[in-house]
């Protein structure tokens, strides 16, 4: 086989390889349950990472869960609803409500604005999984009560 042909099977084993993983992720997006929740903004920057959100999720907490601990999500009445498991992902009440432990990133264009305004709640439609952590899928911002999605203008 010569550089050439060995050139070409590797390129089209990286694209069967990228496509495969959009697929997976655009499969998921169809068949998961999906939800807004409303998120906590952690860090907006990092020089290493680009510019991204990482967002903590706010759960609506079940019987079971005590300050801190491991948790299933699901999606329940149109909520992300974390019950008590002895594997899952952590959740904790570090204030009045119940989070994620863990951050789902959002990465947001270079030139978009920043979506958090004062006067308004930042949200995130999520796919949830049965293990693992939520996906984020798209933003939105809630003011005056009325949810829209953000679209970095």
């Amino acid at each position: 086989m010569t550089a050439r042909n060995r050139g070409i099977v590797l390129g089209v084993a990286q694209c069967v390889l990228v496509l495969s993983v959009a697929g997976k992720y655009a499969w998921d997006r169809e068949r998961l349950p999906r939800v807004w929740a409303r998120t906590v903004v952690v860090d907006p920057n990092l020089p290493i990472r680009g510019r991204y959100l990482a967002l903590q999720l706010e759960v609506a907490p079940t019987e079971g869960l005590v300050n801190w601990g491991m948790a299933k999500l699901s999606v329940e009445n149109g909520q992300l609803v974390a019950r008590a498991a002895s594997q899952g992902l952590r959740v904790m009440r570090p204030r009045s409500v119940w989070v994620l432990g863990d951050v789902v990133p959002f990465f947001v264009a270079e030139h978009a604005e920043d979506p958090r305004k004062a006067g308004t709640e930042l949200w995130v439609e999520v796919s949830v999984p049965e293990n693992g952590p939520p996906r984020a899928i798209r933003l939105g911002v809630k003011k005056d009560g009325v949810l829209t999605e953000w679209n970095g203008q």
